[in-house]
């Protein structure tokens, strides 16, 4: 058995600084801020952002405020997606319909999005049917602890048996490999998002890739 893992921004998918774009305007919805600060997004979680971004104009960091915060977050999201010239990366598609056509492969997300959030983005690009499990930002600050939310939710779906060398992680910052190896998983980059190749390869993922748009099963070596 094989539960891939996927990250979504870099790796499936690239929105054209949707995000971003989105996070700044519910800071001025919600707080009536202006955002100028450039906080770091690359494979941080959802929740950790909203803290840094609280922190960084002294916005109080309550439950209340953080979900006012999202809820703008995720009402600004689809009106950006719209706006820019994102894309899902090449290969992904015809990845993800060879995948769910393997029996012994399973597929979920891994990914510092909120659950909203990346139901969102991956609509829009119609593949969110491809992952019936996985790992959110909604409550976690590091993405450690959302690797463990995305284990515990493959062994509901797949099995209480499922054992974590049985996964594998796929995502394209180091964040991602670090995740993999704190739940003692497999960890594959792929170099389609931000992160430097020499960054990568210094994160000593087990295989390191230029895109997945590829023929031979590296899932499986």
């Amino acid at each position: 058995m094989h539960v891939l893992l996927f990250d979504i921004d870099g790796t499936l998918v690239h929105t054209g600084g949707a995000g971003r774009a989105a996070l700044d305007t519910a800071l001025w919805d919600v707080f009536e801020v202006k955002n100028d600060y450039e906080v770091p997004v690359q494979g941080r979680t959802d929740c950790g952002i909203a803290q840094n971004l609280f922190r960084a104009h002294q916005i109080d960091d309550t439950l209340e405020n953080r979900q006012r915060f999202h809820a703008g977050y995720l009402d600004a999201l689809p009106h950006r997606m719209r706006e820019r010239e994102g894309r899902v990366l090449p290969g992904v598609e015809r990845l993800l319909e060879r995948l769910v056509g393997i029996d012994d492969v399973h597929l979920g997300l891994l990914t510092g999005n909120i659950r909203g959030g990346a139901v969102s983005k991956l609509s829009h690009f119609g593949i969110y049917h491809f992952f019936p499990f996985g790992g959110f930002g909604d409550r976690h600050a590091h993405r450690n602890d959302v690797a463990r939310e995305a284990f515990d939710d493959a062994r509901r779906h797949v099995g209480s048996g499922l054992d974590a060398t049985q996964v594998t992680v796929i995502g394209d910052t180091p964040l991602d490999v670090e995740c993999a190896r704190a739940i003692g998983a497999r960890a594959i980059a792929v170099a389609t998002g931000g992160a430097s190749r020499a960054s990568l390869v210094g994160a000593q993922p087990d295989l390191l890739l230029d895109d997945l748009d590829r023929d031979d099963p590296w899932w499986d070596r």
